[in-house]
């Protein structure tokens, strides 16, 4: 079974980080919310309090398939000031793990080189961040082990589009009948 973890902090963008959550388990990935914080406690960027699966100074990741950063304000800041992700972000990097990032969140793989000569994409706002990237507008850019997508809008294309990387086109597909979308699967 794929094995995925997805970060929150404070502030991140509720439709980017659970469509993700939701998604991925109706494919049959284990995937585990994890708080940068001390707590499981975490606020949405529009104020809904939820529970997380694990704290990150509790969790061993080694048998992590992907990690997922979600976008939202401040939740971005939040995970990129949280130095342990950022090793951890570096390690997977190094070993061409898979990473994934949505909106803002980009930025922070940007910040540290991973973007750089690769495809990939952003909310329009932070495209300016992408320093040495190839920039688009496309809803999600895959560029080796790195995925990007531009927001919440693009939330839905960017779980299939992961659900497809660690399942396949036709799990993917599957998923996206199961819950009535019907855009084309990137």
């Amino acid at each position: 079974m794929s094995k995925v973890y997805i970060f929150l902090a404070d502030g991140f963008e509720d439709i980017e980080g659970l469509t993700v959550v939701d998604l991925m388990r109706r494919a049959g990935i284990e995937i585990t919310t994890v708080s940068v914080k001390d707590t499981k406690e975490v606020t949405t960027a529009h104020g809904i309090t939820l529970l997380t699966d694990r704290l990150f100074k509790n969790t061993d990741f080694s048998d992590g398939d992907m990690l997922v950063l979600p976008g939202g304000m401040p939740g971005t800041v939040n995970l990129g000031a949280y130095e342990p992700l950022i090793e951890l972000l570096k390690n997977y990097y190094t070993e061409g793990k898979k990473i994934a990032a949505i909106c803002a969140a980009p930025s922070i793989f940007a910040k540290l080189g991973f973007l750089k000569g690769r495809r990939a994409t952003s909310y329009p706002s932070f495209l300016d961040q992408q320093s040495g990237a190839v920039i688009t507008e496309d809803p999600v850019v895959t560029d080796g082990n790195v995925t990007t997508s531009r927001g919440l809008g693009t939330a839905i294309d960017f779980a299939l589009s992961l659900i497809t990387q660690l399942l396949g086109e036709k799990k993917a597909e599957e998923i996206a009948d199961s819950v009535l979308y019907s855009r084309e699967i990137v």
